[in-house]
């Protein structure tokens, strides 16, 4: 009997996931499979991992509790840990699958990635099928072609609001299928640890804003306790700007990250909200900030890799003034800096692996403008160490701060002093951070 696979990546939800929907149209068994991919973890020249140990704790929760999900539709999940390309095709083979289906990216890294996959799926008569799904508005339903994506975000906001529909998200059913048996000698595999992977162990550090668990189980649960619990979404815009707690803005960056939630599952609980809470300018902003999320992968999939080229989008690297300075990259990565509002931050990210907005702009801005030192570090060590790191945001923010992307100021640089003094006039947040 023949069968689909469901390759998941950044997507790891049942809710809204459109390859796991599309498979279950087949009318076969459907099967997932996870790789996690040795490459993700391996060390870096600059001395930490490209995948740091938050960031992996938190995939790790992610993928088990698709496993969970996954089981109460009858779909087992297969683990396996290696390069796709290489783990993939075998198991696809063993299982006699007519499909592998998954989902589109948008940048060079991921997509070099399956089209290694789909060579050799064809090999031996397997298609692999991917779908558009990471963002808010589907790609095919821009104004426009990718290609003459607005350079400025307002430009963008501003078509797609008059413009684009956002498609209703879907749900799969249990499979209607006879379970599938295991032919011989192939094993589901088991979730690896983090030592598995290279990476130490943590503590978590009893000051982080939020206990992060991963997967679609958790996300879930923060938003009905954000939205419908607290009745935070209506405070939204004029609370999202803090640096304490827990509460200061939604955080649900970090499950979007991974895909344990979709933005179209968000965009349709805050219609829901405003059609039975309150519809104001904060739960607009709320979808504001998931239409710059969509602007970023946009943005991506129009310039590949110039994304991450020294001279950014721009080609205007030349007037950074910026050199490879190991010494003060390493005490901006240890907050040791002498700065205390851009060392509280650092040290926040250091110990939990989280940081907000309003520190990552600042600590960036003083990265590049005031030490002076390569963006691109910045950037890789974000993507080591935050748990919510997302390719596109994050390579396409260090763009923007750097002044070399998506900004339409000229030479915008943030005052770390007088930052401090407006979003910690108390100090609340430096003390909590800086206090041994």
């Amino acid at each position: 009997m023949q069968t689909a696979i469901v390759w998941f990546t950044n997507d790891l939800r049942t809710d809204d996931q459109v390859a796991l929907y599309q498979a279950l149209q087949l009318k076969m068994p459907v099967v997932g499979v996870y790789c996690f991919d040795d490459r993700h973890f391996r060390a870096l020249p600059l001395g930490f991992r490209k995948t740091g140990a938050f960031r992996t704790q938190f995939l790790l929760e992610s993928v088990q509790d698709l496993q969970q999900q996954l089981k109460k539709l009858g779909i087992p999940l297969f683990i396996r840990q290696g390069k796709p390309e290489e783990a993939l095709p075998p198991l696809a083979q063993a299982l006699k699958a007519k499909y592998v289906l998954g989902s589109q990216e948008a940048t060079s890294e991921e997509q070099h990635t399956q089209k290694a996959v789909a060579q050799r799926l064809t090999q031996i008569g397997c298609e692999l099928k991917l779908y558009w799904q990471a963002t808010l508005i589907h790609i095919d339903d821009l104004p426009y072609k990718v290609q003459l994506l607005p350079d400025i975000f307002t430009e963008f906001r501003k078509s797609v609001e008059r413009n684009s529909k956002i498609r209703n998200t879907v749900r799969p059913k249990a499979q209607q299928t006879v379970p599938l048996e295991l032919p011989a000698g192939v094993e589901l595999g088991t979730l690896p640890t983090l030592k598995d992977l290279g990476v130490e162990h943590f503590q978590t550090d009893a000051r982080s804003v939020l206990v992060f668990r991963g997967g679609e189980t958790a996300a879930k649960s923060r938003l009905e306790e954000y939205f419908w619990e607290k009745d935070l979404l209506k405070v939204y815009k004029e609370t999202r700007n803090g640096l304490v707690g827990a509460d200061y803005s939604s955080k649900f960056s970090a499950w979007l990250a991974v895909g344990a939630i979709s933005p179209r599952r968000i965009y349709e609980e805050i219609l829901r909200y405003e059609a039975q809470r309150t519809k104001n300018e904060s739960t607009y902003w709320l979808f504001f900030e998931l239409l710059w999320r969509d602007y970023f992968r946009f943005i991506a999939k129009k310039y590949q890799n110039r994304l991450f080229y020294a001279d950014g989008l721009k080609g205007n690297y030349e007037l950074l003034g910026v050199k490879d300075d190991k010494n003060r990259f390493q005490k901006w990565i240890n907050g040791k800096t002498g700065q205390p509002f851009v060392d509280a931050n650092m040290i926040e990210l250091l110990r939990t692996g989280f940081m907000s907005n309003r520190g990552r702009q600042n600590v960036a801005s003083y990265l590049v403008k005031d030490l002076k030192v390569n963006w691109r570090w910045g950037a890789a060590y974000f993507e080591s160490q935050l748990i919510d790191y997302e390719v596109c945001s994050n390579w396409g923010n260090w763009n923007y701060v750097a002044g070399i992307g998506n900004d339409p100021r000229e030479n915008r640089y943030f005052n770390v002093a007088k930052q401090a003094q407006q979003y910690d006039p108390q100090g609340e947040f430096v003390k909590l951070w800086l206090n041994k």
